[in-house]
């Protein structure tokens, strides 16, 4: 068995659960000025990711230490050439922590705005730059024979990085809307029905238009077909998660939505195949599964924890959102509860 290429796509696995699980936690997060009419129906969104939005962000840790790990190379160079935009990320990640923990601890409308702020912009951010990020690896970045990143972050705004980063913001955003839907009972749920109906049609657009270009830029490679079909798969999910959130099928439209950002990141993974980080000064300097990926004895180690510990990790989350299964209402909102 090739290691290296099965480490390839367990960190395609981690990355994407991180994005199907805390995409819907963004799109709660970012919905706030859309959906809430005064404080008590954004203490209910929040509600909605309350037990479940940490938990799902440890898959965003796992995957990055799998990438250390398992590619050494290609972490090293992802975040020598992507430093400043992970580091973005990573601060909008803890603003949107900390927002969470600490907007119930003060009672002026003053405080708490300043942390609905900062859940908005802390959702929204990482939803665009994760897009960004992944779309410039697809394309290809400026590395030299070094591995070593030679372009600016003005480089990586490009039009079709930001297509990409357009796309996941609005998946996201309406993930989260239909979570919303999911959850939430009386005017909530329907305010999201009919967000999601508006926003859902944007989406469809938006990330047709990214599928196709990421088709069109890969129309040499061997492996076209298979590019074609996750990227087919991943718009008819997406129709058809539209068609059900219309019909009211809450469940049908969230589980499409998460069926589509699956394909649309496997669409990615495979136009990166073989590369993990295509050059483009030279595609001789480029980074491969091979050539960028740990020795045979550390993914041999890797893969025996992996099999161990992935499958309780998955039944403890699968535990967790059972247990928190039930639809909120404003009801259960104190009148008193900061």
């Amino acid at each position: 068995m090739d290691l290296a290429l099965l480490w390839f796509g367990i960190v395609g696995f981690l990355f994407i659960g991180y994005f199907v699980l805390d995409g819907f936690d963004f799109g709660v997060g970012m919905s706030m000025p859309f959906l809430a009419k005064d404080d008590t129906d954004k203490r209910l969104l929040i509600n909605t990711i309350g037990p479940v939005w940490d938990l799902n962000e440890t898959w965003l840790i796992v995957a990055g230490a799998s990438l250390f790990a398992a590619f050494p190379y290609w972490y090293a160079t992802l975040f020598d050439g992507f430093y400043l935009a992970l580091l973005l990320i990573l601060l909008a990640l803890i603003a949107r922590g900390v927002s969470f923990e600490y907007r119930r601890l003060g009672k002026s409308p003053r405080w708490k705005a300043w942390f609905d702020g900062m859940i908005v912009v802390g959702s929204a951010v990482p939803a665009l730059l994760w897009g960004v990020a992944f779309a410039n690896i697809v394309q290809g970045v400026a590395i030299d024979e070094t591995g070593t990143y030679t372009g600016s972050l003005f480089d990586l705004l490009n039009v079709y990085a930001i297509l990409g980063g357009l796309t996941t913001l609005l998946l996201f955003f309406t993930h989260g809307v239909q979570f919303v839907a999911l959850k939430t009972e009386g005017e909530m749920r329907e305010r999201a029905h009919a967000l999601a109906k508006r926003s859902g049609l944007l989406t469809i657009v938006v990330a047709a238009a990214f599928l196709v270009w990421t088709a069109v830029q890969h129309l040499d490679v061997a492996h076209l077909p298979l590019i074609v079909a996750l990227a087919g798969g991943a718009a008819v999910a997406l129709i058809g998660s539209w068609l059900a959130n219309a019909g009211g099928h809450e469940r049908w439209a969230f589980g499409l939505m998460a069926t589509t950002i699956a394909l649309a990141v496997g669409t990615i993974l495979a136009a990166m195949y073989p590369n993990v980080m295509p050059s483009t000064t030279d595609p001789a300097f480029s980074l491969t599964i091979e050539n960028a990926s740990s020795s045979a004895y550390t993914l041999q180690i890797m893969t025996w924890l992996a099999v161990f510990s992935m499958p309780l990790v998955l039944a403890y989350q699968g535990w967790t959102y059972w247990v928190f299964r039930k639809r909120l209402t404003r009801d259960l909102i104190p009148a008193d509860a900061h």
